[in-house]
């Protein structure tokens, strides 16, 4: 069967104490077959319900809100055939691939970052590749908390996201911090119906998760509260006087334990995205993405990262799994700075 895509790196390090909360789902940049497209492929983490994320992402392919990144293809259901290894392809130059025979190559045998591989029936889906850190490694690359700008135009793009997501009756489930990517023209988010598909409740869900509640629109305001608390300090569940002054009132209103005293998404990108110095209230985050916004070593990350795609060398679809083992590899896309 041929292989639509070959993965060519993870999108986020292997969760630790320097790169912070575990990511909802597996992130690869990969290439097309036909090396004409690079894509971000999302597929589910071991143990989660795997028609539940088909279901969440065809939901996806069909909504269109700012601040996300569409889903334009939804694979899987045998196609990734033979072992069903989904990983290895730690660095570009790798030849593993999602939808077709087992991988070949570096870290064929191996899943990456040393998960379990994938299930042969494992769905996945497709999304435009733009250069972009998960907020983690951003937080990593950094080397500290985002300064109050970055915290600010995260927070008020996100909120944009949601409120065109509930006026249309929509829940996100799925906003943690891992859940964002930062990109040099403002955030995305990613990972549409994370809780719905894994059945898990995280440390920092929201309380009424907790109890068996299902996901609802004060979830995903619970979520970008905990979203702006780790950028502003690196924790998910910070004390309140870790928290920037400014930004204060607005995280802590967004982690009230009641959800019916939360603020509605609409209210927030008010909030974090005060009038202009003509008084009139912004209609977009984008009015926010002045020069400076994102912090200078992220901003070099970024660029090493687009350098490095465009370097790699991959190999053709017959190459044999020898010949790629012998290939020196790549530097891996996403290097702290």
């Amino acid at each position: 069967m041929e292989r639509p895509y070959r993965l060519v790196t993870r999108l986020d390090s292997t969760p630790s104490a320097a790169t912070g909360p575990r990511p909802p789902y597996r992130r690869f940049v990969a290439r097309s077959r036909d090396g004409d497209r690079t894509v971000l492929l999302t597929a589910p983490l071991p143990g989660a319900d795997p028609a539940l994320f088909r279901a969440e992402a065809e939901a996806a392919q069909r909504l269109a809100v700012p601040w996300t990144l569409p889903v334009t293809e939804v694979g899987g259901d045998g196609q990734l055939g033979g072992d069903g290894r989904l990983g290895g392809g730690n660095e570009p130059g790798g030849a593993n691939e999602a939808g077709g025979d087992s991988g070949s190559g570096a870290g064929s045998g191996n899943g990456a970052g040393g998960e379990r591989p994938a299930g042969a029936d494992d769905p996945w889906y497709i999304s435009p590749y733009v250069p972009a850190l998960p907020l983690p490694v951003a937080l990593a690359v950094h080397g500290a908390p985002l300064p109050e700008e970055t915290v600010r135009v995260i927070g008020a793009a996100l909120a944009e996201s949601l409120a065109a997501l509930h006026a249309q009756g929509v829940t996100h489930a799925g906003v943690t911090p891992a859940a964002v990517l930062l990109t040099a023209d403002g955030p995305r988010l990613t990972c549409f119906g994370a809780a719905r598909t894994t059945g898990q409740v995280e440390r920092d869900a929201a309380p009424e998760r907790a109890t068996g509640g299902r996901p609802r629109p004060p979830g995903d305001v619970h979520g970008l509260g905990t979203v702006l608390a780790y950028a502003a300090t690196g924790h998910t569940v910070p004390e309140r006087e870790e928290l920037p002054p400014a930004l204060r009132p607005t995280i802590t209103a967004c982690l009230t334990r009641e959800p019916a005293h939360r603020p509605a998404a609409a209210a927030l990108f008010t909030a974090l995205a005060p009038p202009s110095p003509h008084e009139t209230v912004l209609g977009s985050a984008s009015a926010l993405l002045t020069p400076g916004w994102l912090p200078p070593r992220v901003v070099a990350a970024l660029a090493r990262q687009s350098a490095a795609l465009l370097a790699a060398d991959f190999p053709s679809a017959d190459a044999t799994a020898d010949a790629t083992k012998d290939r020196p590899g790549h530097p891996a896309l996403h290097q702290r700075g």
